[in-house]
């Protein structure tokens, strides 16, 4: 007789492991989808940070209005980084890049001195480029600004279409989640409509019958979003292992904010779909529990 009440006890209790496996499932998709945000958003970044811009300087300065150009570009709040190339080094890199010598054709170096810069990614776009040329070419010394606008605008232009497409992407995965996660919510607590109608029937208060399962909720929640996220740093290290340039793009701040969101959208929504499920099978009659 004990054993069978202790079977009965056990078929009552909730099984949560499918519904643990379904949240972390849907949350390792959400989480997948966010690391590639992220890292399309970083590679972005650098690489529009990678773009050289040339300010080429008129004849050779004397080292008092050199130092002087170079201070009054370091200062802009655009810079990224900079570089005064000499005539000298100008020839370098132009032989390096498997440009024929001209020693034996001109017997001087053709090539000016200029201030090579990189400017911060906010910055690379037309409007404050043309700026930025407008401004240097005022000065005494520049001869002349150039940069690859055309290769400049047609990045800008795909990074934007990029952009637009994993933000719909994230919008709609972001609703399917919630469905799926409260779906499987849902699925979970049918199979216990029994028990929290018995329950009510034995006089327990909702708040009575609703807190431990909203507690089992929360570390469901916590639970699923960890294996998640352990999932997700897999994933990560696997990728900066395997595929160039994505260890350049890791943002440990960024890595962060998306595991403490996971978290919290595991713990919320399972919450808030098992408070709903309780509640609505407590409004029900015990006929339409069949």
């Amino acid at each position: 007789m004990s054993q069978s009440g202790k079977a009965s006890i056990k078929r009552g209790k909730p099984s949560y492991f499918m519904s643990i496996l379904g949240v972390t499932l849907v949350l390792f998709l959400l989480g997948t989808i966010g690391w590639l945000v992220i890292n399309a958003n970083k590679i972005a970044r650098n690489l529009k940070e990678d773009v050289n811009i040339s300010a080429y300087l008129r004849g050779d300065l004397n080292p008092k209005d050199s130092s002087a150009l170079v201070n009054y570009i370091s200062q802009q709040p655009y810079i990224k980084s900079y570089m005064y190339v000499t005539k000298e080094m100008a020839k370098k890199i132009y032989n390096s890049d498997g440009n024929e010598s001209w020693d034996n054709i001109l017997t001087e170096n053709p090539l000016p001195n200029s201030i090579d810069f990189k400017v911060k990614s906010s910055y690379l776009n037309p409007d404050s480029l043309k700026t930025i040329k407008a401004d240097l070419e005022k000065q005494t010394y520049v001869s002349e600004v150039k940069y690859p606008e055309k290769f400049i605008g047609k990045m800008n232009e795909n990074m934007r279409n990029i952009s637009i497409v994993l933000l719909v992407i994230a919008i709609i995965l972001a609703a399917v989640v919630i469905v799926l996660i409260d779906n499987t919510i849902k699925l979970a607590m049918f199979s216990n409509r029994f028990l929290i109608k018995t329950m009510q029937m034995v006089g327990a208060t909702r708040w009575f019958i609703a807190k431990p399962m909203n507690i089992r909720a929360v570390i469901n929640g916590a639970i699923s979003g960890i294996i998640a996220i352990v999932g997700v740093l897999l994933l990560t290290l696997i990728a900066e292992k395997y595929i160039p340039g994505m260890k350049a793009a890791h943002d440990n701040l960024s890595l962060f904010l998306l595991f403490l969101l996971m978290i919290l959208t595991g713990i919320g929504i399972t919450l808030f779909s098992t408070h709903r499920s309780v509640v609505k099978y407590l409004k029900m009659k015990l006929d339409d529990l069949y």
